[in-house]
């Protein structure tokens, strides 16, 4: 912190403030200082320390806070916390309500979720159940922005795609599956596809077919899609 502190006050000529956000679990941990002191010459950084377990015992105004970081605080503790998978599940979906009722707009719940998605991870075979519960909120909440079963079903057809890749070449099987993910994708959000975005998807290897898959909930239209 103190290298990070130095380098980019020299760098920009400003003054800089150093916040350490620590998301262990330890108790004890809670340094708030750097100290160096050698022949004479001695340094003494400190900065400010949050601690997020320490909202643990706050957790009624995170769930009652519109503060986008509140949700990221909720859901770091939780995964620190909670260690059985069906427990996970209840609380992962319970975080998504509450990103659905607090009135974000449509990029700050894609990127929520996507934030919320990646720390508290699931046993693959609870992974439908969240998906589901995810679906059941969309409808209700008229808000389909994250369609997670997209990442699912790419999971599961890539991994048929590498079953019968044993037949007929792996790296083809996985091509073909996750060209025939993507159209869906497309269709079912544009419509029907012109002729240069089907040439497009036959041109592409396997790497560029997951990077649209993974683009296609920020592009408002084909052409930012592919042209951007």
């Amino acid at each position: 912190m103190y290298t990070y502190q130095y380098r980019l006050r020299d760098r920009y000529g400003v003054d800089v403030v150093s916040l350490a956000v620590l998301a262990d679990t330890r108790e004890s941990f809670r340094p708030s200082a750097f100290l160096y002191e050698r022949w004479g010459c001695k340094l003494s950084f400190t900065f400010p320390m949050a601690k997020l377990i320490d909202w643990e015992a706050r957790w009624a105004d995170l769930e009652s806070s519109d503060n986008v970081f509140a949700l990221v605080v909720m859901a770091q503790v939780k995964a620190k916390r909670v260690k059985d998978g069906a427990t996970r599940k209840d609380v992962k979906i319970a975080l998504v309500r509450l990103l659905y009722e607090r009135g974000y707009s449509r990029e700050q719940i894609v990127q929520l979720f996507r934030i919320i998605d990646w720390m508290i991870q699931l046993p693959r075979e609870l992974e439908p159940g969240f998906v589901q519960a995810v679906f059941a909120l969309q409808e209700e909440k008229k808000m389909p922005y994250v369609n997670t079963i997209e990442r699912v079903e790419r999971e599961k057809a890539l991994q048929q795609g590498m079953a019968q890749g044993l037949e007929r070449g792996v790296g083809q099987g996985r091509q073909l599956e996750a060209r025939r993910i993507l159209q869906r994708q497309l269709s079912k959000r544009f419509g029907e596809l012109p002729d240069w975005v089907s040439e497009q998807l036959q041109a592409a290897d396997v790497d560029q077919l997951e990077a649209w898959s993974d683009e296609i909930l920020f592009a408002e239209s084909l052409d930012t899609l592919f042209r951007h």
